[in-house]
């Protein structure tokens, strides 16, 4: 693989990854937890692999059209088996952490699992489709992977508030939603491009940018009120996470 297409395949991934460590103003973590769980994202790729091969095999036979196979083949294999993947490395690599302190670290961390699978797979992805795999993958793709590590952290965060309170069944609702979100996101934005007609491409355009749009503000938010999302305060309720203060 040349040298420049290595470059492109890691340089949208490790933007993403340094954007968000400068948007952590309490306290940056640890460069050597998040190259931890950089790596434990792209480990989840093989469990992922297998998973999803294990739900192409029991396909259900009367996915005879297009959009039946491409729901099935975004929700089920593509998104439920990764995002599921990419949680168990996240609460395998960072839950216990001591550096697990406040709400916002969250997602830093869950932006770093979903970097580390999306580094990987985009590697792969280039070293077959050359630059213009590269070029596209890198405002599209592995934002998306992005985006999922993003509202995966911002429910991961506020379940680790919650549990640290002693609030169990909060913290089990937040550990569903920080799965099922992702899985919603993923699996929309792999059912258009499946589709692949003209319309789901500008659907999934339109969606991307509202993606960006959403993300961005998310990460602003929770970064404008990190030192007000200490794990000591865990009292907030849930629908508090997205009003302003």
């Amino acid at each position: 693989m040349p040298d420049y297409l290595l470059f492109l395949a890691l340089l949208p991934g490790i933007l993403i990854i340094i954007y968000i460590f400068r948007k952590d103003k309490v306290e940056h973590e640890p460069v050597s937890l998040i190259v931890k769980l950089i790596v434990f994202g792209a480990v989840s790729c093989i469990p992922a692999i297998f998973a999803e091969n294990y739900m192409t095999a029991i396909m259900p036979a009367g996915l005879s059209g297009v959009v039946e196979y491409a729901v099935y083949d975004a929700f089920i294999v593509a998104a439920l088996c990764e995002e599921v993947c990419k949680y168990v490395l996240l609460r395998i690599g960072s839950w216990n952490n001591i550096n697990f302190d406040y709400r916002f670290d969250g997602i830093v961390y869950g932006v770093s699992v979903a970097v580390g699978f999306a580094l990987l797979e985009n590697i792969l992805y280039v070293m077959d489709g050359g630059i213009q795999v590269a070029l596209m993958r890198g405002v599209l793709a592995v934002p998306l992977h992005a985006f999922c590590g993003v509202f995966m952290g911002v429910f991961y965060g506020a379940a680790k508030r919650y549990s640290v309170g002693g609030r169990g069944s909060k913290a089990l609702s937040c550990k569903v939603m920080a799965i099922f979100v992702p899985i919603m996101i993923h699996g929309l934005y792999d059912t258009f491009a499946m589709i692949g007609s003209t319309a789901a491409t500008v659907i999934l355009l339109v969606f991307v940018v509202i993606m960006y749009i959403v993300a961005i503000k998310c990460v602003n938010k929770f970064s404008r009120e990190d030192a007000m999302g200490g794990f000591y305060d865990y009292t907030m309720p849930l629908s508090d996470l997205w009003r302003n203060k």
